[in-house]
C-alpha cells in the first residue's frame, strides 16, 4: 500500500512535471497589426541554458494552433528539449496567411514579425540563437524559402507541399549558405511537383540550393522503405552533399503523394499521404544537424551568372558565362545521380546532346572557382 506521504510526494513530482510543459500564448503590434502566437516549452528546459527554437508555420487560411495539433513537434521537443513556437499569419478577407511575395497587393512585413518574434521569446527564455530554424506547409513553406531569401537569422529551413514563387527565385539573394529538406508529392494538385507559371518547379528549386550551398550536384539517391502499401504512395529521398560548412540539400520526393504531410493524415491534407515515414521527425533530424555559422563565408566561390539556350534542346547547346568567364567543365548526369557526360576545355561553349533520350537532366557547369547547377530538359524532334 502507498502511504499517504509517498502519495502526495508522487501527486507533487507529477503536478511539477505538469507544470514544466508550458504553453505560452501572447501578441504585439508589428507593422500597425496585432500578431498572435503561441509556443510550447518542454519539460527539459531549464533557464539559463540556451536551447533550440523551431518555427513552425501553418498553410493558407489555417493557423499556428491546427498547425500545432496537425504537424505535432511537441513530442520530440520534450525529448530534444527545444522551443517550439506556433505563429499566426495576418488575415486577408478573413483568410490567415503568409506574405511572401506582396500577394494581392499586401504590404504585410512578415519577415520582420518573425524576426521580431524570435527577439519577443529570446528576451524571457533562453535560445540558442546559432540554433533556430523554421518549418512550414504549403503557404508556410513559401514563407520559409523567402526567409532563406531575407533573413540571415535561422541555420536551417525544411518545407512540405510549398516551394519558390518565380520572382522570389528570380530575385532570392541569401545572406549565406543555409542548409534545406524539401517534401513534396508528385500528385500535389495545389502546388504542382513540375511548378507553374508563377512557382518554380521543385526540382529547379532544389538545385537553386544545391548550387547556393556549393554541394555536389549529383544526389545520393535511396528509397524510403514501403511499409505501408495501402497509402499508394512510395518515397525518394535525394541528398546533395559536400556544401559549405558540411551542409547538405535534401528532397523527399513523394511519388504518388499529394499536398500532404507524410505520416500526418490530417486537416489540410489532400490527395495521397505517404505513411511511410514522419515528415516531423524527419525534418527535426534534418535540423539537429546544424548551427548557423556567422563567419560561413562564400570568398572562395564565385556567384557567376550561367546561361545556356535552347531548353528545352535535343541536337546541342550554346553555354555562356556572364562577364567573360570562361566555362572549363560540363558535366551531365540523370536526376538518380549517375554521371553520364564529363567535358573539358578552355572555353567551352557548346556541347552535343543528339546521343540523349527524351527526359530530363542535370546540368553541372564550372569555371575558375564558380560552379553552377541547372536543369536541362531533352525532346527528341
Amino acid at each position: 500500500m502507498i502511504s499517504k506521504y509517498c502519495f502526495s510526494a508522487l501527486f507533487v513530482c507529477l503536478l511539477g512535471f505538469v507544470q514544466a510543459q508550458t504553453t505560452v500564448s501572447g501578441s504585439f503590434v508589428h507593422g500597425g497589426i496585432t500578431r498572435t502566437y503561441s509556443f510550447y516549452v518542454p519539460a527539459s528546459y531549464t533557464p539559463g541554458n540556451p536551447v533550440p527554437m523551431v518555427i513552425g508555420l501553418h498553410g493558407l487560411s489555417s493557423s499556428g494552433a491546427d498547425f500545432a495539433e496537425n504537424r505535432d513537434f511537441r513530442p520530440i521537443a520534450d525529448t530534444a528539449n527545444f522551443i517550439m513556437v506556433h505563429p499566426d499569419g495576418s488575415t486577408m478577407f478573413g483568410v490567415r496567411f503568409w506574405n511572401y511575395e506582396n500577394i494581392l497587393g499586401s504590404t504585410v512585413d512578415d519577415v520582420g514579425f518573425l524576426e521580431a518574434l524570435i527577439d519577443t521569446i529570446a528576451a524571457s527564455y533562453s535560445i540558442n540563437s546559432a540554433r533556430i530554424y523554421c518549418t512550414g506547409m504549403s503557404n508556410g513553406s513559401f514563407m520559409a524559402y523567402l526567409l532563406a531569401c531575407r533573413s540571415n537569422r535561422f541555420a536551417a529551413i525544411g518545407t512540405v507541399t510549398g516551394s519558390m514563387s518565380v520572382d522570389m527565385y528570380d530575385e532570392c539573394v541569401p545572406a549565406q549558405p543555409i542548409p534545406v529538406l524539401h517534401i513534396h508529392g508528385t500528385d500535389d494538385s495545389t502546388n504542382p511537383y513540375e511548378g507553374t507559371s508563377t512557382m518554380k518547379g521543385i526540382d529547379e528549386t532544389s538545385l537553386f540550393w544545391v548550387d547556393q550551398n556549393n554541394c555536389n550536384p549529383v544526389p545520393a539517391v535511396s528509397s524510403i522503405p514501403d511499409i505501408n502499401t495501402s497509402d499508394n504512395a512510395t518515397a525518394t529521398r535525394y541528398v546533395y552533399s559536400g556544401g559549405i560548412n558540411g551542409h547538405t540539400v535534401e528532397l523527399f520526393k513523394i511519388n504518388g503523394g499529394g499536398h500532404s504531410w507524410p505520416g500526418w493524415p490530417v486537416s489540410g491534407s489532400s490527395g495521397n499521404t505517404c505513411m511511410d515515414f514522419d515528415a516531423t521527425k524527419e525534418i527535426w533530424r534534418f535540423f539537429s544537424q546544424y548551427e548557423l555559422n556567422t563567419l560561413a563565408s562564400q570568398t572562395n566561390k564565385k556567384t557567376v551568372e550561367v546561361s545556356f539556350w535552347p531548353n528545352p534542346a535535343s541536337k546541342e547547346i550554346t553555354v555562356q558565362a556572364a562577364d567573360n568567364y570562361l566555362i572549363t567543365e560540363i558535366s551531365i548526369s540523370d536526376l538518380q545521380g549517375r554521371l553520364i557526360e564529363t567535358k573539358t576545355g578552355k572555353n567551352l561553349q557548346f556541347i552535343r546532346l543528339d546521343y540523349l533520350k527524351a527526359g530530363n537532366y542535370l546540368l553541372k557547369i564550372s569555371g575558375d572557382n564558380f560552379t553552377v547547377s541547372k536543369k536541362l530538359v531533352i525532346q527528341n524532334y
